[in-house]
């Protein structure tokens, strides 16, 4: 697969890393309902999962590959024969495939984890994506820890993937540890130094471990990548991946800042999003950017007023752009009268000066004792004579 110079490719992982982690565990059923909604979002590949993990997962695989359209469908694999062998022939019937399989890059991992020495790393690399070429043509090849490797070691490993026939090549933040500046530097490096670097794809994969998935993935993608790996709602290992939601919203509002394309339908965003909420245990945090239940709310008086007025004063895009739901306006004891009228007004109440004076004194008194102010308690605030 390859991409025009400012084409950016949506990799979605969330039913491969995303569910890997607690509290995301999906049914079969669940995982290919969920495949045919991301092909609805237009994302280009879809991550179905980890085949040999267990019969369940290959057969997840299978079917999303069997049943899914107008998406690329990609299984991950281990730098190893069974491995590959069991993710080609869970992707074999998709319309487009890829096998992305991975192998440690850093010392640390080749030595605590893997037992094996550099050589042996770079021997295993070269057999195992020649290995996958003859099942897919596309290959994506992962250098596990990559931000935490030697330079010179991983521009040896990513060459060798390259020359065995490799795709696209991602280097991940797989602990969360790199900075902006960092993750943008290596890419270039990289990609300065390996022969035949133009030819393939690179990829990020950032991890959100110091809260820098997001600002990460840009960086990368500054840096030369045009492939970015993402999760809805950025679920994934420990404190997750990069939010699509997120990547996918500053590429659209700061297109002057980030100058990239892509084919996501963005109001497809909101109900993906809801339909994850149904099937996993957890839903995001209310002040989660852009699907949060609180993330177009406002509940400060002085917001409210501004809002109302022009939402463009504390807005700087619009829910219905994501197919969110918005609940713009919260009343609470934050609230002032601008919010509170124009509430009456949709409940169907005009109230003189006076009246909106004395529903507002009692509203603010029952906001001090009440968190939750429904339309009911707005109606009992009316004066009677109303």
């Amino acid at each position: 697969m390859t991409t025009a110079n400012n084409q950016v490719l949506f990799f979605d992982t969330t039913l491969r890393d995303g569910e890997q982690s607690p509290g995301c565990t999906m049914h079969h059923a669940e995982k290919v309902r969920f495949a045919h909604q991301l092909a609805q979002l237009n994302v280009d590949i879809i991550e179905a999962g980890f085949p040999i993990a267990s019969d369940g997962d290959f057969e997840s695989v299978r079917a999303i590959a069997t049943e899914v359209r107008g998406a690329r469908i990609a299984a991950l694999a281990r730098c190893k024969q069974g491995d590959i062998e069991r993710a080609a022939a869970a992707v074999a019937p998709a319309q487009s495939n890829r096998i992305h399989t991975f192998l440690a890059s850093s010392d640390l991992h080749l030595e605590a984890k893997l037992r094996i020495t550099r050589q042996q790393a770079l021997d295993q690399t070269g057999e195992c994506v020649r290995l996958a070429r003859t099942f897919a043509e596309d290959v994506e090849f992962s250098a596990e820890d990559a931000t935490r490797s030697d330079l010179d070691f991983l521009v040896q490993m990513i060459t060798v993937a390259i020359q065995a026939g490799a795709t696209t090549i991602n280097l991940p933040d797989t602990v969360g540890y790199s900075t902006p500046a960092e993750y943008q530097q290596m890419f270039q490096a990289v990609r300065d130094r390996v022969p035949g670097a133009d030819t393939v794809v690179f990829s990020t994969h950032c991890h959100d471990d110091l809260g820098l998935a997001t600002i990460n993935t840009l960086s990368g993608v500054c840096g030369g990548a045009r492939q970015v790996e993402v999760s809805i709602h950025g679920i994934g290992e420990r404190a997750g991946n990069a939010a699509l939601e997120e990547v996918a919203a500053i590429l659209n509002i700061r297109h002057d800042q980030y100058p990239f394309a892509n084919r996501l339908k963005l109001d497809e965003i909101g109900a993906t999003s809801r339909l994850l909420d149904e099937i996993i245990s957890f839903t995001p945090s209310p002040n989660k950017a852009i699907v949060g239940k609180n993330a177009f709310a406002h509940a400060s008086g002085i917001h409210q007023h501004g809002v109302l007025a022009n939402p463009l004063t504390y807005e700087i895009m619009s829910a219905s752009r994501f197919g969110v739901n918005a609940n713009t306006i919260v009343l609470g004891k934050h609230s002032g009268r601008r919010a509170l009228e124009h509430r009456l007004k949709e409940l169907g109440f005009e109230l003189s000066r006076e009246e909106l004076d004395q529903t507002y004194t009692r509203f603010t008194a029952l906001a001090d004792r009440k968190k939750s102010i429904y339309d009911q308690d707005i109606i009992a605030l009316v004066p009677q004579t109303v």
